[in-house]
């Protein structure tokens, strides 16, 4: 019989929740960076080498690839010869482990778990509690699957319940162009078949741990309907020419992976969870002897790869007028420097609310011909100036944007992933321009960032609205003053390129 002690487990918790955060699998980095080389199109091709700079960096520096450190998800198969020293229960022992991990002096992780979800939304502070899946096993000792999952890309999970004859391809390729880019690829599709739509959805979220391996099964070949179903959909969803950030281009998914449990004759539930560029997974097992060993990357086994500023153009957004942004072009690369302001959702509420009420913002908040980078960042930890602060979906602020852009005169947004047609029409409407940074590339992104400080809200936490001083900060143009988003014309545009599947025009 193994003994697990509690403070080993708890241990192994909060110290691969900090290994995740700033190293990437060494199958993601390799991917890729596989996909990096074939890519043909610049914007997604620059996107992939800040992911790839950015990991670099995380790793050296021990910093969060991405601002959102996650919500975290915990597999445990527990042998059934174990014995517990230990005073707290399974659950208590990770969330402890997680609350170690996300306070961790050294490299502050952010915390982004909210109670009274349906209510008053209060963070929890210590990013608690984690979601916990456990099963009894055969066996004497403890394996762990641990997940630190962003919200952007958990906000796209899919379920569908299908009729047995009904194609799952299909659906899958209806599915994925309406998840947009605010998943943040390329990444990984988990998909998860069969058992009951709670099941379902856990096999999902277990594939996306997967190693990726998709080249492999491309070189010998499939084995089982399963694998043919890999093949056909990793193909396929290529073809489609989102690409990376959706900017279009060749990559879109690294890798399928896919789970599948038996199922009711009358049903076939289908879940699909797609993993960011962020992607952060660790398996390990206890095995009495003390806490887990985790062997982080050599850094050898990152891509040397440069980014080139040449073709940018840099702007200092100090005084622009509608004038100057006006013959910006959707996919042109920007270097900012100036000062701008962040707001995320939270932020963005009260100052509706302010707005709409006929109230005066807050002292500091004059948004006049100004930015607003819509982030929440980490908190900064030594010598920082500020943590990772990478973009996060700005279609969560389409329904504030006319408002906005009307009552403030504000100029431009930077974001990550598509606007929807509420925003566009808001943007062509009052001649602002839309910006994205790259996300997955937090920790890049945070080095152009000189100064910041507080100027609005601080109990909202990450969620405050912050004044950055940013020298060179690279974005793309996604949304022109015209109303053009490149997240529109450039999927079309590679899809046609590639030519596998015709495009639709309306």
């Amino acid at each position: 019989m193994t003994t697990i002690r509690q403070d080993d487990f708890i241990q192994s918790i909060a110290d691969a929740l900090q290994f995740i955060s700033y190293y990437h699998p060494q199958d993601f980095i390799d991917a890729l960076h596989t996909a990096y080389l074939k890519e043909q199109s610049p914007a997604a091709k620059d996107a992939m080498a800040q992911i790839l700079i950015n990991s670099r960096m995380c790793a050296e520096g021990r910093r969060p690839i991405c601002q959102d450190t996650g919500i975290v998800t915990v597999f445990l198969k527990i042998g059934m010869e174990v014995r517990w020293d230990a005073k707290l229960g399974v659950s208590e022992m990770v969330n402890e482990g997680v609350r170690r991990a996300y306070l961790h002096p050294d490299n502050v992780l952010r915390a982004s778990i909210l109670s009274d979800p349906a209510g008053k939304r209060i963070n929890t502070k210590d990013n608690t509690p984690a979601v916990v899946h456990m099963e009894l096993v055969p066996g004497d000792k403890v394996d762990v699957e641990v997940a630190a999952k962003g919200g952007g890309s958990e906000a796209k999970s899919k379920f569908v319940m299908l009729n047995p004859a009904d194609s799952i391809a299909d659906w899958v390729m209806k599915t994925v162009p309406t998840m947009g880019a605010g998943w943040c690829p390329p990444g990984i599709l988990g998909i998860g078949i069969g058992g009951t739509a709670e099941k379902a959805m856990i096999l999902a979220k277990q594939a996306c741990m997967g190693s990726i391996d998709i080249q492999d099964l491309i070189a010998r070949g499939p084995s089982n309907a399963l694998e043919d179903l890999r093949l056909e959909l990793y193909d396929k969803v290529n073809a489609l020419g989102i690409g990376a950030q959706g900017l279009g281009g060749l990559t879109t998914v690294l890798d399928v992976k896919i789970l599948d449990y038996p199922t009711h004759a009358a049903n076939k539930p289908v879940a699909m969870i797609p993993n960011c560029a962020a992607t952060r997974h660790a398996h390990f097992v206890l095995d009495g002897t003390g806490p887990a060993i985790l062997t982080p990357p050599k850094l050898s086994d990152w891509p040397e790869i440069t980014q080139s500023a040449s073709t940018a153009r840099r702007v200092n957004i100090d005084g622009l007028t509608k004038q100057d942004v006006a013959d910006w072009k959707p996919g042109e690369t920007l270097l900012l420097s100036g000062t701008l302001l962040t707001g995320r959702d939270a932020a963005h509420k009260r100052i509706v609310d302010l707005l709409n009420k006929g109230e005066p913002l807050p002292n500091g908040v004059d948004l006049k011909d100004k930015f607003i980078y819509y982030v929440g960042p980490v908190d900064p930890v030594r010598d920082e100036v500020v943590g990772p602060a990478g973009p996060t979906t700005a279609t969560r602020m389409d329904g504030f944007t006319d408002t906005v852009l009307e009552k403030t005169g504000l100029l431009g947004m930077i974001g990550k992933s598509e606007r929807g047609p509420q925003a566009i029409a808001a943007i062509a409407k009052h001649k602002a321009v839309y910006l994205i940074a790259v996300g997955g590339a937090a920790y890049l992104v945070s080095k152009a960032i000189k100064q910041a400080r507080v100027v609005a809200f601080p109990e909202l936490g990450m969620e405050a609205v912050h004044e950055f001083v940013v020298e060179d900060m690279p974005v793309t143009v996604a949304v022109d003053s015209r109303g053009e988003s490149i997240h529109d014309t450039a999927p079309k545009e590679w899809q046609s390129k590639i030519g596998k599947i015709p495009v639709v025009t309306e």
